[in-house]
């Protein structure tokens, strides 16, 4: 009996124990509040099921893994009785987001950078993180100033439109750059170094003057370069530091530098051992000089010049080290080149890169190796000057890169297409004339197969002319030019010459190189002229030219290109020789000789000088010449003249009778006018001379063959609407029958 008490007092107890532990076990999830959301989705995301128990850290990393799916805004837990009750507040979605106030940046470049977009759940954390990710964009371009505000409009069914209301602000400006720390140049030298600028009111077109904390960052190096030029070896910029001003509208900049001891040249050596390559013509590439001041741009010439012989033996790779030995004591620096053998490299292939425009083919023709060709240096160098000679490219690089193999390269040709459509307009003002006009349009890379295409028209009070031109590079695949032209001009010389012509016709081109320098050209031409409205009073020789004239002339031209660059040349020279002769058919004969040399000189590094020199004759075969086979000059062919300015002219009408010789220089200097570089404003000062003479006429003629001589200065700008040219000039020797003319100017754009 005793037994069966005890045993009923053991259950007992048990009992209420076994309860206890039965209700800190979950038995039901019960979710609230949810509207889009499944309650078993949201139960998936706690990780808890019926019969998991009721502890707190559990239940607390189901509250944070909750938190952290971005659905909801406010998750609250709560126990009723055995069962767990979860109370959601979801995040709205996005029905529509919205730009408003911006102009600088479009809604396509924000869309991009931020991460809430439509259907999208509304969070938070990501509205201020894409505030914050625009706001960087902002001050990437310049704006500091800008704000954003986001603000929700509520919809039905837990929806939202969400508006990023932005004040773009003004561009926040480098009111004043300073340099702390140096002593050998001043504040405006170190000034035109860098790339950033100062706010001013020419840099309206420019964007040097707001700050880009990547530029300045491009200007620490620019300042070590300028510094190692100059051979301060142990330069460095201490730090560079932007303060932005309380209203967030400036910024003044504070470069702080050391500038070092200078350095010389010391010993140079060079250390090779490359097969088949003479070391003398690898030291002949060394321009360092001992005793001469450090240059570290002369050094990385060096590197490039060896490299460049050595490429031109096959060695793509080769890898050319400046070893160098600082003497702190004596303030010099010796240098060992090491070159470094690699195996001769042959090209795998040739690949063409940026050009969304212009076809392969198009620039492939201009790269003088192919595939299996060796690979040489000074080929690939004028491929790049023939790439660049198209004038479709902005830039051009050729790039070697490591084949398939140690011998192979790929050779890497990148390009970054410019407008090649030019709309020209043109205008001149003289003593003879007021305003003078004309107007040309050209596509020099049609639908980007190379191909010119020109028309152009010229429009004044006394021109009306029309001229459409077509030329092919590779004709039929070859490298062949062919080229037609079709013209049409009505000119009003009366106030000149007493008399009006009109002139229409064709030519055919054709053109080839004979080296790599030398070109000819060749052309037949077929034009019909008339002299008419000559009036009684004009000189005798313009009456007896009346009439019409048909004119079948080959021609021929040859051209030397020397220059160091095709587009923009600093040295070299550039020379042609042209001849016409008339009278395959027609009623003219004549033979036309003109020729042209152009020298250019580099003075420092920024100054070039030109030299310019023309001149031509045009014999008549068994007849004289024609008024309109003569040169009549003045104008662009000598400034400071009119057109047909000076040469032969009837003393009794005054007319220009033009000249069957002519010979005319120019002096010119352009140079830097100490404006941002970026802004592409050049000064120049001219100085033109030239004559004009020989004439078959009756008494009464003036045929001087006196020099004539023009002194101006002028400015080119590269503006962001195209080139724009103004000449001011004075005819300081002169003949009192000839015309003057002051000012020229002329501009142009490119699509």
């Amino acid at each position: 009996m005793s037994r069966w008490l005890i045993l009923i007092a053991v259950l007992a107890w048990l009992t209420p124990v076994a309860a206890g532990a039965q209700s800190q076990l979950i038995q039901d999830i019960i979710v609230e509040g949810n509207q889009r959301i499944e309650g078993e989705t949201v139960r998936s995301y706690m990780q808890l099921e019926p019969g998991s128990p009721f502890d707190a850290s559990r239940l607390d990393r189901a509250l944070k893994t909750l938190y952290g799916t971005g659905l909801f805004a406010d998750v609250t837990l709560r126990r009723q009785g055995n069962s767990l009750v979860v109370t959601v507040v979801e995040n709205p979605v996005i029905n529509q987001l919205v730009f408003e106030g911006n102009k600088l940046l479009k809604d396509d470049v924000l869309a991009s950078e931020v991460q809430l977009r439509s259907r999208v759940v509304y969070t938070r954390a990501r509205v201020q993180s894409d505030v914050q990710r625009m706001l960087q964009i902002y001050r990437a371009s310049g704006r500091f100033a800008a704000t954003i505000e986001p603000k929700i409009i509520q919809l039905p069914q837990n929806r939202i439109n969400l508006v990023f209301e932005i004040n773009e602000g003004d561009p926040t400006e480098i009111s004043a750059i300073r340099f702390l720390g140096n002593e050998i140049f001043d504040d405006e030298d170190l000034r035109s170094v860098i790339a950033t600028s100062e706010s001013a009111w020419w840099n309206f077109l420019t964007s040097t003057d707001v700050y880009d904390p990547d530029i300045v960052a491009l200007d620490r190096d620019k300042l070590r370069q300028h510094y190692l030029k100059h051979g301060y070896v142990d330069f460095r910029v201490v730090s560079a530091v932007a303060e932005l001003t309380r209203d967030r509208e400036d910024f003044f900049i504070t470069f702080t530098v050391e500038e070092g001891e200078q350095y010389r040249f010391g010993e140079i050596d060079l250390k090779a051992d490359v097969k088949d390559v003479d070391p003398k013509a690898l030291r002949a590439a060394i321009t360092d000089v001992p005793g001469e001041v450090y240059n570290g741009t002369q050094v990385e010439k060096s590197i490039s010049d060896i490299q460049f012989q050595l490429g031109r033996k096959g060695f793509a790779f080769v890898d050319v080290r400046p070893r160098t030995r600082r003497d702190r004591e004596k303030r010099i620096v010796d240098i060992t080149y090491e070159v470094r053998e690699g195996p001769r490299v042959y090209v795998e292939r040739v690949d063409i890169e940026g050009n969304t425009r212009t076809l392969d083919r198009v620039v492939r023709r201009e790269v003088q190796l192919i595939e299996g060709d060796a690979f040489d240096t000074a080929k690939i160098e004028r491929s790049r000057r023939r790439i660049r000679a198209l004038g479709f490219f902005k830039t051009n690089d050729i790039t070697p890169e490591q084949g398939s193999s140690p011998d192979r390269a790929v050779l890497k040709v990148k390009v970054e297409e410019q407008p090649t459509g030019e709309l020209s307009v043109g205008a001149g003002f003289s003593t003879t004339e007021a305003l003078i006009g004309d107007v040309s349009i050209r596509e020099r890379n049609l639908l980007g197969r190379g191909q010119d295409l020109r028309l152009s028209f010229s429009l004044s009070l006394r021109r009306r002319e029309i001229d459409l031109s077509f030329t092919e590079p590779y004709f039929l695949g070859m490298p062949i030019a062919a080229g037609i032209d079709i013209f049409n001009t009505n000119l009003d010389f009366q106030d000149e010459s007493s008399f009006d012509q009109s002139t229409s016709g064709g030519r055919l081109r054709t053109g080839f190189s004979l080296s790599e320098a030398l070109r000819i050209s060749l052309n037949y031409q077929l034009r019909r002229d008339n002299i008419k409205n000559v009036g009684n009073t004009a000189s005798l020789f313009i009456q007896q030219q009346q009439g019409v004239s048909v004119t079948s002339s080959l021609g021929y031209e040859l051209k030397l290109d020397l220059t160091d660059d095709p587009i923009t040349p600093r040295s070299g020279s550039l020379s042609t020789f042209g001849q016409e002769l008339a009278g395959f058919g027609g009623t003219v004969r004549d033979l036309k000789s003109q020729a042209r040399h152009t020298q250019f000189f580099p003075i420092g590094e920024q100054l070039t000088l030109s030299q310019t020199v023309r001149g031509g004759a045009v014999f008549g075969i068994a007849k004289d010449v024609r008024i309109n086979r003569r040169f009549f000059i003045g104008g662009d062919s000598l400034r400071g003249f009119a057109a047909s300015g000076i040469g032969p002219r009837d003393v009794a009408t005054r007319d220009a009778l033009g000249g069957e010789f002519f010979v005319t220089g120019s002096t010119e200097l352009t140079f830097p006018l100490g404006l941002p570089e970026a802004l592409g404003m050049q000064g120049r000062v001219f100085g033109d001379y030239g004559t004009a003479f020989g004439v078959v006429a009756n008494g009464g003629v003036v045929d001087d063959t006196s020099p004539r001589l023009a002194l101006g200065v002028g400015i080119t700008w590269r503006s962001p609407f195209g080139p724009l040219l103004f000449d001011l000039s004075r005819a300081v020797l002169r003949n009192d029958f000839d015309e003057t003319e002051a000012f020229r100017f002329s501009f142009g754009t490119r699509f």
